[in-house]
């Protein structure tokens, strides 16, 4: 791919047909400068067969943002366009449709709300809302999805390994599994969600972080190959790298070879005055295999060598390894935390790809249109009520209770404001039954989610740096019940309406009703 379709396929036109086809009717009947709102927003939280998600880690926004300032519709972007023919063999696009979409093809007039990256957010709360001329604001949607459902998705089993691993240094490995570019999204939501470091050397230096990785088996094999021994290639990587020799220690026999090997190479480095960092354990039982190694180091003097696991490693597989140290240690004579402590988890696959469920069920709905002044809110209903949307524009605010734990993110409408000290009545989206009031003696804080992130097109908020993020994510989980994090079945965090937006609901899907009635008895 030459550097123009490179561009083409990254930029204005990185949407898909059914937005350009939408946004041609409305040009044709004279809707595609009417203001209008749009929702952003998951359906559920990823499920990935044995253990599911309570939560999830928003991602990706700075990203969107950036790509909107920077596409605009070029003129051999135009010509494509020109150029597709319908059925019949006619121009599919109109020429006075194009000429508009040419002058006016950018987001320039797209106003952004939304929850910033880092924090803690659960299904069916407006993640972004969109407003703006309805023809553009809808060819927003598909880039929109693209641009923060996959790294939320990757956040999100960032953070759920990083719980699993009890904080413990966690180091992204998925380039070289990763489905293309996504790659570098992912490394980025990965380090926002809980990955300390990444192998991936291009986004870590773009994202100010230093890559890290050791070496392979190719490694000890080349030097075996050509006569020599697997302790020669410890001393040749430990030779050009003293201050930084991690060693892979599984190429022959871990116990037997491996770290025997190691532990001569450190005792060299530590002569000549420098620190090991540690050895890698890439198969076997991890678990066992880690309580020897520390056995091993520390009889020989190296307690802080650190013991980077690697190898098809998951927030399940995580926790079973921290239990059976737990358990087993102390047989051995070591102390568990002592083993815990030093580990370093290196995640490729199953981080990168978010193994177990690789796609996030991202919407985007139109929720309210502007009719000569009047906003109009809009309803999509469905037989299934959690795929029944909820209208008009609106804020998203979290209630904290006497605990100062997340009790319940709450949707209202825009011209609502939530304060602490007033009762608030929490309804179930979908629900009619399950309701419940909250006085003021039950909650502690309220927290409007949202900024303004774009005005006009303009950016009118600052991006915080990763560091920011991830201080912003600590401090969500630790208002987080435990019970939500759990890997297993985790209990179920409230999101809730206001009694407002539940009237508005219902009467729009009384209308609707009696609308469809209406018809039926015409015909």
């Amino acid at each position: 791919m030459n550097s123009n379709q490179k561009r083409i396929t990254e930029g204005f036109l990185y949407t898909d047909q059914y937005q350009l086809t939408m946004a041609q009717v409305y040009y044709r009947h004279g809707l595609h400068t009417a203001r209008a709102t749009f929702d952003y927003f998951f359906r559920s939280y990823p499920d990935y067969g044995a253990h599911k998600a309570g939560y999830c880690i928003n991602a990706g926004l700075e990203w969107l943002v950036g790509w909107m300032h920077s596409v605009s519709l070029q003129d051999d972007e135009l010509e494509l366009l020109r150029g597709q023919k319908n059925n019949a063999g006619r121009p599919l696009f109109a020429p006075d449709f194009l000429n508009w979409l040419k002058a006016s093809g950018n987001y320039e007039n797209i106003d952004l709300r939304a929850v910033p990256e880092g924090r803690v957010v659960h299904p069916g709360t407006p993640l972004a809302v969109v407003e703006g001329p309805l023809a553009l604001a809808q060819l927003l949607e598909t880039p929109l999805l693209n641009h923060l459902t996959y790294p939320t998705l990757i956040a999100t089993k960032a953070s759920r390994m990083r719980e699993s691993g009890q904080g413990r240094q966690l180091l992204e490995f998925g380039l070289r599994r990763a489905h293309g570019l996504a790659a570098n999204a992912g490394a980025r939501a990965a380090l926002i969600g809980g990955a300390d470091f990444s192998s991936n050397v291009g986004i870590s230096h773009v994202l100010g972080f230093p890559p890290k990785g050791t070496h392979a088996h190719s490694l000890v094999q080349v030097f075996i190959a050509l006569g020599g021994t697997e302790l020669d290639a410890f001393r040749a990587f430990a030779e050009i790298y003293p201050d930084d020799c991690i060693l892979l220690v599984d190429t022959i026999n871990t116990l037997e070879s491996g770290i025997p090997n190691a532990i001569i190479v450190f005792e060299e480095l530590k002569r000549r005055g420098h620190t090991p960092l540690g050895i890698r354990l890439d198969s076997g039982d991890l678990a066992y295999l880690s309580i020897q190694a520390a056995r091993m180091l520390d009889a020989s003097g190296f307690p802080a060598v650190r013991i980077v696991l690697s190898n098809q490693l998951d927030e399940l597989v995580i926790w079973q390894i921290v239990t059976q140290i737990r358990d087993e240690a102390p047989r051995y004579g070591v102390e568990a935390d002592a083993v815990i402590n030093r580990l370093v988890y290196g995640i490729g696959t199953s981080l990168i790809t978010s193994q177990g469920d690789g796609a996030l069920d991202g919407v985007y709905k139109l929720t309210a249109v502007e009719n000569r002044g009047e906003w109009l809110p809009t309803l999509k209903l469905s037989e299934s009520s959690i795929k029944t949307t909820n209208p008009g524009s609106k804020r998203l605010w979290r209630i904290y209770d006497a605990r100062g734990k997340a009790s319940a993110d709450l949707i209202a409408l825009a011209d609502e404001t939530i304060e602490h000290g007033q009762t608030i009545t929490l309804r179930d989206p979908n629900d009619e039954h399950k309701w419940r009031v909250v006085d003021a003696g039950a909650c502690s804080e309220v927290e409007e989610l949202h900024v303004q992130v774009t005005r006009a097109g303009a950016l009118c908020y600052e991006f915080p740096d990763i560091p920011a993020l991830r201080r912003q994510r600590d401090a969500d989980l630790e208002r987080l019940d435990p019970g939500v994090k759990r890997l297993l079945i985790p209990h179920e965090y409230h999101v809730s309406v206001s009694a407002r937006l539940w009237a508005l609901k219902q009467e729009l899907v009384q209308k609707a009703a009696a609308s469809h009635r209406g018809n039926g008895e015409d015909e």
